[in-house]
């Protein structure tokens, strides 16, 4: 548990590890909001990218944990971000009551070593993985959901929505994630049906970005197809396997997941615009 002066401070001073497509926009939004920024990349040309938008970088892990009060990490792998925690001094050069928020998508038992590893350095780590894809990163209006220690989540919720729309607090370390596998599971299950369901009716001959707009106003209406062809599911094979692992550790039968995950190994974005010419 964090000191009453750390619960009540507020948070002028933030860092964003990893500045790839989503981490780059995340620090726009926090530089652009007022707060003072320091990125790190290991790709010089994220860092110049961000140096644009008011984002100061920092040469390493150390360099850019030292101007911290929240940090926040968007990196691709649970394997990444394990190496950020245990092979480096980012936790050592952090100062006690620092916050740190994993907005990648990692496995929850992850998230409650990684808490484990931070409280003993008094930091507290949060698990904030975000929903709702590039365009909401671009934005600004993404839905971020939290896991964690609940007065910490409360003291970064403020920095949360400078990109999030929704900063929404789901319970103890791993919540969050837990949260983002559901949203997944449900998203891509969806979006294999729509394609299915659409290529159906193309063959058919039907006029497929009519049917889209009449099926807006049914009860077959769902996110993925009001943004037909705008998903990547770039991420899809990979997130697929974290929550079919986590199934098989419970010994818990998913067959329609299962199923799903086959499909998304066939299903991109060319061909989910191909429907609709």
């Amino acid at each position: 548990m964090h000191s009453t002066d750390h619960a009540d401070a507020k948070i002028t001073r933030t860092a964003m590890v990893g500045l790839g497509a989503m981490g780059l926009q995340m620090a726009r939004h926090m530089a652009a909001k007022g707060l003072s920024v320091a990125g790190y990349d290991i790709a010089a040309a994220a860092c110049a990218q961000a140096a644009e938008y008011g984002v100061a970088t920092a040469v390493s892990l150390e360099d850019v944990a030292k101007h911290a009060e929240l940090l926040v990490i968007m990196v691709q792998t649970d394997q990444q971000v394990e190496d950020i925690f245990s092979k480096s001094a980012l936790l050592a050069n952090l100062a006690p009551g620092a916050i740190i928020c994993i907005a990648s998508s990692i496995s929850p038992k992850l998230c409650q070593k990684l808490a484990a590893m931070g409280k003993a350095s008094s930091i507290s780590v949060l698990d904030t993985p975000v929903v709702l894809g590039q365009q909401a990163a671009n934005d600004g209006t993404m839905t971020v959901f939290v896991g964690g220690d609940e007065i910490s989540f409360h003291r970064a919720q403020p920095v949360l929505q400078t990109f999030g729309r929704h900063v929404l607090y789901l319970g103890e370390s791993g919540s969050g994630q837990i949260a983002k596998s559901v949203n997944n599971l449900l998203l891509w299950a969806t979006m294999s049906a729509n394609f299915e369901a659409l290529t159906f009716a193309r063959r058919l001959g039907a006029d497929i970005p009519r049917l889209i707009e009449a099926l807006a106003h049914s009860s077959g209406a769902n996110w993925s197809l009001s943004r037909w062809g705008k998903s990547t599911g770039k991420w899809a094979e990979k997130d697929m396997d974290v929550a079919l692992e986590l199934a098989q550790e419970l010994k818990l039968p998913m067959p329609i997941a299962a199923l799903v995950d086959q499909m998304m190994k066939t299903i991109n974005q060319d061909k989910m615009k191909e429907l609709l010419a």
